[in-house]
């Protein structure tokens, strides 16, 4: 019964918002290569938008998105309970660790395959395992800086306003200093991950209405999502009071 009772004291609250703090992360940063398309994924037709001259516009997204609403959720908690220097310590923390990720993945591409291992057969279909494992965790290192950056930077305004407008609010008001904090970190995360994997990216090296066209879709889909993820956070917030802070707090 000793390690139940220690998960249920704030340091144990603090180890398992954490855990899904940096798990969230990493999954959203591996996942992410792979894009979906909102719209095909709901049964509707693209709504092809024309936004600074850029036409046939939809929502195509990186699959990131299933786990950044979580992230974005473990962050407020971590800071309505903790305070802004734990989600700062959090944050550089994970950013370390999926440069350790990538790094890994990078020595892991360039290990020698086994001749039985390359070529499989899935289905119908012969699949080259090992260009298929490449392409799906070598993503390219402006793409990788790019997401670091974004990541850095968004938990750092996150954590900053949301500290001042609970500086404003005090206890109250939980969904507008969660839901502020992540429509304002969100809006510059969107741009700064665009702006360096594509436009200071020779490669790819998009003009700037094609980075500000594609910046507001993704994150017009990423404010719907944050402002419908508010009831979440009331659910779980409600939760972590009744099983760590009932005493505290006096709940029955």
């Amino acid at each position: 019964m000793q390690p139940l009772k220690t998960l249920r004291s704030p340091n144990g609250l603090l180890l398992i918002l954490s855990c899904f703090f940096i798990c969230n992360t990493l999954l959203s940063e591996i996942i992410g290569v792979k894009i979906f398309s909102v719209e095909a994924s709901l049964g509707l037709q693209p709504f092809d938008i024309d936004i600074f001259g850029v036409p046939g516009l939809s929502f195509n997204m990186s699959a990131g998105v299933l786990t950044w609403p979580l992230v974005f959720i473990s962050t407020d908690l971590i800071n309505e309970y903790f305070g802004f220097r734990t989600v700062r310590f959090l944050s550089l923390l994970c950013a370390t660790l999926i440069i350790y990720a990538f790094l890994i993945m990078f020595f892991s591409i360039r290990l020698t395959s086994s001749d039985f291992w390359v070529n499989q057969q899935v289905g119908d279909h012969s699949i080259d395992m090992n260009l298929a494992f490449t392409a799906i965790l070598g993503q390219g290192m402006w793409i990788i800086a790019g997401s670091v950056c974004a990541f850095v930077l968004g938990q750092l305004v996150d954590v900053m306003v949301f500290h001042k407008i609970k500086k404003i609010t005090a206890e109250k008001k939980l969904w507008l200093r969660a839901t502020g904090s992540t429509v304002v970190s969100q809006f510059i995360d969107s741009f700064v991950v665009i702006f360096i994997a594509f436009y200071l990216n020779p490669q790819y090296h998009w003009s700037w209405k094609m980075v500000a066209a594609i910046g507001l879709v993704n994150y017009a889909y990423k404010f719907v999502v944050a402002v419908l993820m508010t009831p979440v956070l009331y659910g779980v917030h409600y939760l972590i009071d009744r099983i760590f802070f009932a005493e505290a707090r006096g709940i029955a």
